[in-house]
């Protein structure tokens, strides 16, 4: 599990042009901003991505709460989330939700974050492209995080590193 910013700021990214043709890409930064928290299995590549507006304590809870209900988490059925030492990864006064366990990776190391490689996914949407608005915004960004969840292989490509611990089911 890990979280990322995006918003109304630019994202630019090289591209290819012919040559002598200049490129032009709209800007118009401003600093509105919305958080992605995205789950994923890097052995079989189910996702889950949220989209909102807050990155806080409350937010964690209710992400993770959800979460926990759409893998069917409960005492039959634990998951394991990985995260990183996010100050706001702090768990209801009750604790994560039944089935819910997390580990903490070591600070400072995203290298060691499979969903940290979404990233490029999530924004290749977005990015060279100017929005009038965080709700257009949301619609384009929403729309490929709809699609990253039916693309598990492509999911697993990125975020299956060759020393992750696989499970086998």
């Amino acid at each position: 599990m890990d979280e990322h910013r995006l918003g109304l700021k630019p994202i630019l990214r090289s591209v290819w042009a012919p040559t002598g043709q200049p490129l032009v890409c709209p800007v118009h930064p401003r600093y509105e901003w919305l958080y992605i928290y995205a789950f994923v299995n890097p052995e079989t590549g189910e996702s889950r991505f949220w989209i909102v507006p807050t990155l806080d304590k409350q937010a964690y809870q209710l992400v993770m709460a959800a979460f926990a209900v759409s893998v069917g988490a409960g005492d039959e059925h634990h998951v394991l989330v990985v995260e990183d030492n996010g100050g706001f990864h702090v768990p209801a006064s009750q604790g994560h939700p039944p089935g819910i366990t997390t580990v903490r990776l070591p600070p400072y190391a995203p290298e060691l974050q499979p969903a940290e490689r979404l990233w490029k996914l999530t924004d290749a949407t977005v990015a060279n492209r100017c929005f009038d608005t965080l709700d257009e915004f949301q619609t384009v960004l929403g729309e490929q995080c709809a699609w990253l969840e039916t693309q598990p292989d492509l999911l697993t490509q990125h975020t299956l590193f060759h020393w992750w611990p696989l499970c086998g089911n």
